[in-house]
């Protein structure tokens, strides 16, 4: 169990989660193990079979911390709050944009603009600290080539905005999945340690297939987590997005949300845990049928690095002012909203030097 920027985590099995007048009180097979006071929380995160006392819920929702449920390997099995921020306006405004294939090429253009401009700033800072020139080239080459289908996003939209091509959400799409493609061919070279043991083949998901695809995936769980509180604080509908299509319980515009924050924050993250050799294979175990997951051990010192990595603090390339990273989300939910109700002509996304 940990508590790192006002969010419980809880990852030990069959904890049990009680109310003791304005605290909840965690349990572990019978024995109080942690007692933490509501006011000192922004939500509460389960990983695996754990359990709440309906008094205890009762606390979360009259002072607004969400319960977020997790399979022991990070996927978002669901979120339990109260009644929601009824920002109306706000949120028809983001329900009329979705209704606008305009509006919706907009936004999602811009998401996507955000994750190219992140990959491309890892891989040429990858560039930077290799002492292998080959390795260095290809860095810089796939840089490049990211910064060039950017460019070929950018000319294509504008070229929609006269009438001489037509741009659709599926085309940006297209983009996305080209930079992924190229992204994540030279992703290990951006390991300057255990690079065997975490060689990087392919993007597997539901089950990861190796060590480096757990690790990446329970990094975008807790990233999607972050995203869906941060939308929902702003007031907006974290279920109706523009470049992600709408499926049955899938939170599409967290999703977009997540986009410009993967290479910037978890893939940046699961390099470091690597290559620090914080992570190890011995952190993870093989299920039958080929799947990888977490050891305990593992996923508490995921979680840990994750908190700890929130609490540094960056200029905002567009405010330029100085947030905690884990309050990067949020501004830019703050921004989008912004957007939406007219107060800006195009949503920014973030983009860190």
């Amino acid at each position: 169990m940990e508590i790192k920027q006002n969010t419980l985590y809880l990852t030990t099995p069959n904890a049990y989660v009680s109310r003791d007048y304005l605290n909840l009180r965690v349990e572990i097979e019978r024995e109080v193990k942690l007692t933490v006071p509501i006011h000192h929380l922004e939500s509460v995160c389960i990983f695996g079979p754990a359990s709440l006392s309906a008094p205890s819920l009762q606390l979360c929702w009259e002072h607004g911390v969400p319960v977020n449920y997790f399979s022991e390997h990070g996927y978002l099995l669901g979120r339990w709050e109260g009644v929601p921020n009824t920002s109306v306006r706000l949120r028809r405004a983001q329900y009329r944009a979705a209704d606008s294939a305009e509006a919706s090429i907009q936004i999602a253009r811009q998401c996507v603009a955000g994750k190219l401009q992140n990959a491309r700033q890892s891989l040429l800072r990858s560039a930077r600290e290799t002492s292998s020139e080959p390795e260095r080239d290809r860095l810089q080459q796939t840089a490049a080539e990211i910064a060039r289908l950017l460019a070929a996003l950018e000319h294509a939209v504008n070229r929609s905005e006269i009438g001489s091509e037509e741009m659709t959400v599926d085309r940006i799409r297209g983009y996305e999945g080209q930079a992924a493609s190229l992204y994540f061919e030279v992703f290990d070279l951006h390991l300057r340690g255990q690079r065997p043991d975490f060689k990087f083949t392919t993007r597997s998901r539901r089950p990861p297939l190796d060590a480096i695809n757990c690790l990446l995936s329970y990094l975008y769980a807790l990233l999607r987590h972050d995203c869906i509180a941060a939308l929902t604080a702003t007031g907006l509908d974290p279920f109706v997005g523009y470049l992600h299509t709408e499926r049955p319980n899938r939170p599409a515009l967290a999703l977009d949300l997540m986009e410009e924050f993967r290479p910037l924050l978890a893939d940046r993250l699961a390099i470091t845990l690597i290559n620090r050799k914080q992570i190890m294979t011995n952190d993870f175990v093989s299920r039958e049928g080929g799947a990888i997951e977490f050891t305990p051990a593992g996923r508490k010192t995921v979680i840990t690095a994750w908190q700890s990595r929130k609490q540094e603090t960056v200029t905002h390339p567009l405010l330029d002012q100085e947030y905690r990273i884990g309050q990067l989300m949020l501004v830019q939910a703050r921004i989008l909203a912004r957007h939406l109700r007219g107060d800006l002509p195009e949503y920014l996304p973030c983009v860190l030097r």
